[in-house]
């Protein structure tokens, strides 16, 4: 089976979709929006580094609705407040067109009122779906701590924590204004809902514990944020510019989900500029702890394949992959708001046709 597929943004993350897309055998690109005058106008090849494919970008949302597609990966920057994105993705679900987006949408179902009311009108207009699928939100929490927990006799507590130098970050409007990096610690509270970085990022984590808790039958009362700030030791001279001794350099994003209420789920991000205040030198990507009986403990890392001396990194390339694994459920899926299933493995039926005609080559 071939998937007809839109790729919606071109960022970092976006254009290695992009290109997971293009190369391969299943996978059939259709369309490509992005937001850059620059981009537009262009082969799809091009700005993916790759031969032409004869898509053109646009910034013209309505020439993206007309086209008939699978699936719409939707990649926009993550923005606040959360659910900033709904309008085009509203759309794009009526308009009769699958969505899997990687900022979000872990569990649209566990809100109520007009949001979700809107999201499942929309589902229902066209007649699809709606997904996330990406690493964290995605792999991390709603797949791989879920599963740890396999194990378990009786349950006690379910802790993600996530390790990410930020230092190579370019882009300096994305740091300091959408992330928060330089700001002045005493200027904000990082556990107040309006700070515009918790503003983009507590409903979506919101959601990845009430996928965990969904996937785990845990009732889930409610998540409460603990999140803690670290102001530069020195001044740090990074990719997007300059953070001064005693502005915001390292933020440990942190939510406990409540079961019975008592913090049963923890989300623990580190999203850092310098290593003064880490847990622990050189963490591993994810660590995992299943507080049970028995508990468990894994510490995981992504690695590029080997010889590949490319740019783009291995989380880049495992959130492509997430998502063109993800891309058969959502469509099989059927209309409305739909969790992330526990298990979305890499489809070796879909590069058949590809290895038989290597091996026959």
């Amino acid at each position: 089976m071939t998937y007809r597929v839109i790729q919606w943004a071109t960022g970092a993350m976006g254009k290695s979709c992009l290109r997971a897309v293009i190369d391969h055998p299943a996978m059939e690109l259709v369309g490509l929006y992005v937001y850059g005058d620059d981009k537009a106008g262009r082969d799809a090849g091009d700005i993916a580094r790759r031969a032409p494919v004869g898509v053109v970008a646009t910034r013209d949302v309505e020439e993206i609705l007309a086209l008939d597609a699978d699936a719409v990966i939707h990649c926009a920057r993550l923005a606040p407040p959360y659910g900033s994105h709904d309008a085009d993705i509203l759309r794009l679900l009526a308009s009769g067109k699958n969505v899997i987006s990687i900022n979000g949408y872990s569990r649209p179902s566990y809100w109520t009122g007009a949001r979700r009311e809107a999201l499942e009108a929309a589902c229902r207009a066209g007649g699809t779906s709606l997904m996330a699928a990406g690493l964290n939100p995605g792999f991390a929490g709603e797949q791989i701590a879920v599963v740890a927990t396999g194990v378990c006799q009786a349950l006690d507590h379910v802790e993600v924590v996530e390790s990410v130098d930020c230092r190579a970050m370019r882009n300096p409007d994305y740091v300091f204004r959408i992330l928060g990096f330089g700001a002045d610690p005493a200027t904000f509270d990082p556990n107040h809902p309006a700070w515009g970085p918790a503003s983009a990022l507590n409903g979506m984590y919101e959601e990845v514990l009430a996928a965990m808790a969904e996937h785990l039958r845990l009732p889930l009362d409610e998540v409460r944020t603990d999140h803690r700030v670290h102001a530069a030791t020195q001044d740090i001279a990074m990719a997007a510019g300059v953070i001064p001794r005693g502005r915001l350099a390292h933020v440990n994003w942190r939510w406990n989900g409540l079961v019975g209420g008592e913090p049963r789920l923890t989300m623990s991000i580190h999203w850092w500029m310098e290593e003064a205040h880490l847990d622990a030198p050189d963490p591993p990507l994810w660590r995992v702890r299943v507080k049970g009986h028995p508990g468990v403990r894994l510490s995981i890392d992504l690695e590029k394949r080997e010889g590949d001396t490319t740019p783009t990194s291995a989380e880049q390339l495992g959130v492509a992959g997430a998502v063109l694994n993800a891309i058969p459920h959502v469509v099989a899926a059927p209309p409305g708001l739909v969790t992330r299933p526990l298990a979305t493995p890499f489809r070796g039926d879909l590069w058949a046709d590809l290895w038989n005609d290597l091996a026959h080559a």
